[in-house]
C-alpha cells in the first residue's frame, strides 16, 4: 500500500493526507517527526537524505519528497490539477508562492509559538518579521480571492489544498484572519468541498 511518512500536526504533511481523503484513495500513515528526532534516524535518512517530511512511498518502492511535488503527483489526472494550460500554470504559480512567500512565515510563526522544541528560536525580532511577512502573504491572497473563488479559477485545485494547510491554522501563529474576509470565505469553500478532513486526521 502507498505510504505517507509525516507528522500528524504538520501542515505540510497534512496536504497529501487531505488530497488522498478527497480522492478516496487508501494509504498508510507512518509517523516520523522532527519533534523526537526520527526524521534524522538512519532508517529514515536512507529513505530521504534531506531528513524532511512528508515523504511518499509508492507500492513499488519509489519515493517522492516535497509536499507540493507530492500534491502534483497524486493530483495528476484528477479534478485537482486543471486541464486548461493557463489554469494549470496558475496552480503552479500559487504552489511556488506558498513555499516561498507563505509557508516560511505563517507556518514558521505557528511552529515558533506552539512547538516546545522551537521556543528558543522565538525571538522578538523573528516573531515580528514572520508576522509582517505572513500578513503580506495573506494580503496577496485576499486580493486574489476578492475576484476568484479559488486560486486557479472556478474550481478547487492542488493550489488551494497547499495554501489551506497552514492558512486555516494561522490563528495559532497570532495572525488575525478576521482582517481577511475573502480568505475566510475561501476557507469555508475548501472545507465544504467533498471529502474534507481536519489537520489531525489519520487513516
Amino acid at each position: 500500500m502507498t505510504k505517507i511518512y509525516g507528522m500528524s500536526d504538520s501542515g505540510n504533511c497534512y496536504k497529501p493526507r487531505l488530497l488522498m481523503a478527497k480522492l478516496g484513495k487508501p494509504f498508510e500513515h507512518v509517523e516520523v517527526s522532527s519533534h523526537d528526532g526520527s526524521t534524522r534516524s538512519p532508517d529514515y535518512l536512507a529513505k530521504n537524505p534531506n531528513a524532511m517530511v512528508p515523504l511518499l512511498e509508492l507500492d513499488d518502492g519509489r519515493r517522492l519528497a516535497e509536499s507540493n511535488a507530492i500534491l502534483l503527483y497524486l493530483g495528476e489526472g484528477t479534478r485537482f490539477v486543471p486541464q486548461d494550460a493557463y489554469e494549470r500554470g496558475l496552480a503552479y504559480q500559487w504552489l511556488f508562492f506558498e513555499q516561498y512567500s507563505h509557508e516560511p512565515y505563517i507556518a514558521v510563526r505557528r511552529a515558533l509559538l506552539t512547538f516546545p522544541n522551537r521556543k528558543a528560536e522565538a525571538t522578538a525580532d523573528r516573531l515580528a518579521a514572520t508576522l509582517a511577512r505572513g500578513n503580506k502573504a495573506l494580503g496577496v491572497m485576499e486580493g486574489h480571492l476578492a475576484d476568484s473563488p479559488f486560486f486557479a479559477g472556478e474550481a478547487m485545485s492542488v493550489a488551494d489544498i497547499a495554501l489551506y494547510a497552514y492558512t486555516h491554522v494561522a490563528g495559532e501563529g497570532g495572525f488575525e484572519l478576521g482582517q481577511y474576509p475573502a480568505v475566510q470565505a475561501w476557507l469555508q469553500r475548501v472545507e465544504a468541498d467533498p471529502g474534507h478532513v481536519p489537520i489531525g486526521w489519520l487513516p
